[in-house]
């Protein structure tokens, strides 16, 4: 859908709906104050708002949805959000929080990666309203443009000292490990963002701070304009204090089926169920307060139902619910199942780890060892690692995963 520009959303400038999106309890900081981004956004200024992220895995988690539903919530105050792909600075490679190097990725990888995202993303923020429509850009469109000059031209605004006092170069200079010139460049590449877009206000993890504050320094020295930054929390388990991460494959993901969603979900800890309600669905306090009170299982059920609800439709979380109580509830099989195709005798193990239901074949051999995959028409334990299955037959993998092969 085009955009038209003579029918611009009205600016909310409503204090009670701000503060609903203030206070929810998804942003941790405000910088440089809370109280001059409030006025900002009470001024009736439009503002441009933008978070970035680098395309370095085919799949995004809850933690990602969450800072998007953020931005949605900004686009529905009536103002100009941009998702932006960190096409350019995913082949770089982010130093922040990596006690090593990260793996430089090919630009067919990054692309990849990308044409994944734009499906899981599409139900949470709206890129299709005629009055103001969400925007995704691409940083390599500047930064693959930059010369060797205005390369110098950026780093001449950094100083060395200010690269190093990063806690994570920091730690690794004290351990004697590399930092190559290239994660110097980083933070400038993305700072470098800011002043390409000219915005208002970046959002992001509070592990990109440094990141966004690089960009709020460019933006003042070479535009003369200032930039609030707005940390999101990270989305921890309150009591282990684990993050979602795509680097280590921990999380609720977004690339799963609705049924894998929902029993993903619901295989999270009880500490995580006020966590996901908060960051997750818009819900509001009060009614997150009653649903703490019931019995874990059910306000598991209920959080599952409303994040599915957001990211697939009504219909599809409700299918799923009903999916769960059946198959692990009333200890039924499942009437649909993740199909999987596959040609010639492939053994099982290869099976899903191309199909991505098992991380690598090592996670199959531990699963075959604990009793974990179940051919269900036999109702008989897998017991060996090369298992070549036949067309049309159905098996459980560990709990709540169930596959049919095609």
């Amino acid at each position: 859908m085009c955009y038209n520009p003579y029918h611009i959303m009205k600016i909310i400038t409503d204090e009670k709906r701000i503060d609903e999106v203030l206070g929810r309890g998804i942003i941790s900081g405000i910088l440089p104050n809370k109280e001059d981004f409030k006025k900002l956004l009470m001024s009736g200024k439009r503002i441009r708002i933008y978070i970035g992220f680098d395309a370095t895995a085919d799949t995004l988690h809850l933690s990602h949805a969450k800072n998007i539903m953020l931005l949605e919530d900004f686009r529905k105050l009536g103002h100009e959000v941009i998702f932006l792909f960190g096409d350019f600075t995913a082949r770089i490679g982010d130093p922040s929080d990596q006690i090593g190097t990260r793996t430089i990725l090919s630009k067919k990888q990054v692309q990849g990666n990308i044409k994944n995202w734009e499906k899981q993303i599409k139900n949470l923020i709206n890129f299709r309203d005629f009055s103001n429509p969400a925007k995704i850009k691409f940083n390599g469109s500047w930064l693959s443009k930059l010369s060797l000059e205005d390369v110098l031209n950026l780093a001449s605004k950094i100083t060395v000292q200010q690269m190093v006092e990063r806690d994570m170069f920091q730690k690794r200079i004290k351990e004697g490990k590399h930092i190559f010139l290239h994660e110097f460049m980083y933070p400038l590449m993305q700072g470098y963002d800011s002043v390409a877009m000219e915005v208002d206000a970046e959002m992001c993890g509070t592990d990109q701070t440094f990141n966004a504050l690089m960009g709020r320094t460019l933006l003042r020295k070479m535009k003369d304009k200032n930039k609030f930054v707005v940390t999101v929390n990270l989305m921890e388990n309150p009591k282990t204090g684990e993050l979602m991460s795509k680097s280590r494959g921990t999380g609720v993901f977004l690339n799963a089926t609705p049924m894998e969603m929902f029993g993903a979900i619901m295989a999270q800890p009880d500490e995580m169920i006020e966590v996901l309600l908060v960051n997750c669905t818009r819900i509001t306090k009060d009614e997150i307060k009653k649903i703490m009170k019931i019995d874990p299982l059910e306000a598991k059920k209920r959080t599952a139902f409303e994040i599915l609800k957001i990211i697939f439709s009504e219909k599809e979380a409700q299918k799923a619910k009903e999916n769960f109580i059946n198959t692990f509830q009333k200890k039924e099989i499942p009437e649909e199942m993740t199909e999987l195709k596959t040609e010639g005798n492939k053994m099982l193990m290869d099976i899903l780890v191309e199909g991505k239901i098992l991380a690598s074949k090592g996670e199959f051999r531990r699963l075959v060892e604990e009793n974990a995959i179940t051919d269900l028409d036999t109702n008989k334990k897998v017991t060996d690692v090369n298992f070549i299955p036949k067309s049309g037959m159905k098996f459980k993998i560990g709990k709540r995963r169930f596959i049919e092969i095609k």
